[in-house]
């Protein structure tokens, strides 16, 4: 069992102008392997800092992460070995695969990096990966990403995330920039892998819907601090503080919306049906 534990952390950001900024307000969470929370919040509630903090690009001001009971590395092999552990699948398929590189080469990159498998295997791996993700490894292996459709890139960049075998997964905004239409089959594919890999996964979005549809529990941020968390159905349908019932208001119905998503019909080419 993998243990992630995001410890009373703030983050104040200096800012030229305007002082300081308390991005996070001690927060605490713990993410165990086989469990999907849902971190919901608008533009501003401090989502993108805590994925910073926990891939390591930002440091908290005070309080501590920890993986399976120690302080993450911040250097050296072993911010290397909590890396691969962690991994993130991006908002933007468009921006998080190199336009000049094939398909093959972004999900054999990793394979590479951190010695996964012995190099006469990368080959198979890299097809296993693709078939993994529902695509057809032979139709979409030596494209380059502008061959491939929105919702086609964005299962090679969870290929190429699950390449390194994760324990933990961020996905942020994962579905955002693609069609309405295209979405559940996103959700579908990595709710799937949540549970045939026990994968945990932080899935950050400020959709209710989706955040319903996919989590087992839901936090919900506003101004760097949690101001609800339970699980999925009682956040969403009885929502207690009221920037949850704003946000709940604003959202749409998520069975109208999934309902509708899925009766849309709409699939992809190239081995990627949604």
């Amino acid at each position: 069992m993998t243990l992630l534990e995001f410890d009373h952390v703030s983050k104040i950001y200096s800012v030229r102008g305007a002082g300081q900024i308390k991005a996070l307000d001690d927060v605490s969470f713990t993410l165990e392997s086989g469990q999907t929370i849902g971190l919901v919040g608008q533009s501003g509630s401090g989502k993108s800092t805590i994925a910073k903090i926990l891939t390591q690009l930002e440091v908290p001001s005070s309080g501590e992460v920890r993986l399976d009971g120690a302080p993450i590395p911040r250097r050296g092999a072993g911010l290397r070995s909590y890396r691969q552990q962690l991994r993130m699948v991006f908002q933007d398929p468009f921006a998080s695969l190199n336009p000049y590189h094939s398909i093959r080469y972004h999900v054999e990159r990793p394979l590479r990096l951190d010695d996964v498998v012995p190099a006469s295997e990368t080959e198979a791996e890299v097809r296993r990966l693709l078939e993994r993700v529902r695509l057809d490894a032979d139709a979409v292996i030596d494209r380059r990403p502008h061959e491939l459709s929105g919702g086609q890139r964005q299962r090679v960049a969870i290929a190429r995330a699950l390449a390194s075998r994760p324990r933990l997964l961020i996905a942020d905004e994962p579905v955002s920039m693609l069609d309405v239409s295209l979405r559940l089959g996103v959700l579908n594919l990595l709710a799937d892998l949540q549970r045939e890999e026990g994968l945990g996964v932080l899935y950050i979005t400020h959709d209710l819907a989706t955040a319903r549809h996919f989590s087992d529990e839901i936090m919900v941020l506003n101004q760097g601090r949690v101001v609800e968390r339970g699980p999925a159905d009682d956040v969403i349908l009885r929502p207690q503080d009221p920037y949850t019932q704003e946000l709940r208001a604003a959202s749409p119905d998520p069975e109208k919306h999934f309902a509708a998503a899925s009766g849309s019909g709409r699939t992809e080419t190239l081995g990627g049906s949604l």
